[in-house]
């Protein structure tokens, strides 16, 4: 009787790299490689716990970086879409790119490379989405601090973006989905996990945790973002596909009671 080989994870990206070294190691054609918090093995799968080793991990992103630059990105984010079953995806996907008859990251007839490419491109698309919608408050502690519920886990991919627009200032952009957050102090972004009792959507309700210029501010943009809206020009439905309806509570100008 075949058995199919199992390789879990810690979930991290270094571990999952561990994981497909392992894979070319043992010359594993296929590889069900998962995280360890979701392991689901078969009653004929041999599983085996892989341990993060940061030069196994380079050498396999070396690799693929040697391979193709495109593919570096495609996947990375697609890694970050969390998707059932992408890391075995992966895995395929990079034994094809290390086969002398791998076509190119474009490749759109090969299915391994067209999937983790639309996965690539989703993830892309919710990282600008929140480098646009993220709204931050600012604390009694002088810290500005922001929720966010992405489909994906993009908090890896908007810290650049939000440490050089904001470098002047402390700020905490937290994930409520999956209780964590990155935290900028002047010098570094660092990544943080809080007993959050409160999810801090935009309600007209205020919170003794902000400032009360913060509600004052708000107040301000609420008013200047109706002053300015042509009514005449309004389209709902063009609206609600620029900015999805699961972004609002977070949107100072969208606050409700």
């Amino acid at each position: 009787m075949n058995t199919q080989k199992t390789l879990v994870y810690d979930g991290s990206f270094n571990g999952f790299l561990t994981a497909v070294f392992i894979g070319f190691e043992q010359k594993l054609i296929h590889a069900d490689i998962q995280k360890q918090s979701k392991l689901q093995s078969g009653l004929f799968t041999e599983t085996e716990t892989i341990f993060t080793n940061i030069d196994k991990a380079q050498r396999v992103w070396k690799g693929v970086r040697n391979k193709s630059n495109s593919a570096i990105k495609n996947i990375y984010f697609a890694f970050l879409s969390e998707q059932k079953g992408t890391e075995a995806l992966l895995y395929r996907y990079i034994r094809k790119l290390m086969g002398s008859k791998f076509l190119g990251a474009t490749d759109f007839s090969d299915d391994a490379v067209l999937k983790i490419n639309q996965l690539a491109h989703k993830v892309g698309r919710e990282k600008h989405r929140m480098e646009a919608f993220v709204r931050f408050q600012l604390t009694k502690d002088d810290v500005y601090f922001a929720n966010i519920e992405p489909d994906y886990d993009v908090l890896p991919l908007i810290s650049k973006h939000f440490r050089n627009r904001y470098a002047d200032q402390h700020w905490i952009i937290y994930d409520v989905k999956r209780n964590y957050g990155i935290y900028y102090d002047f010098k570094s972004v660092e990544i943080v996990s809080l007993d959050l009792k409160d999810i801090y959507t935009n309600k007209t309700v205020k919170s003794e945790v902000f400032t009360e210029g913060e509600y004052e501010y708000q107040d301000l943009w609420n008013n200047y973002f109706k002053s300015t809206t042509i009514k005449s020009r309004i389209n709902p439905k063009l609206h609600v596909q620029h900015v999805p309806k699961r972004y609002w509570k977070y949107l100072s100008e969208k606050k409700v009671s």
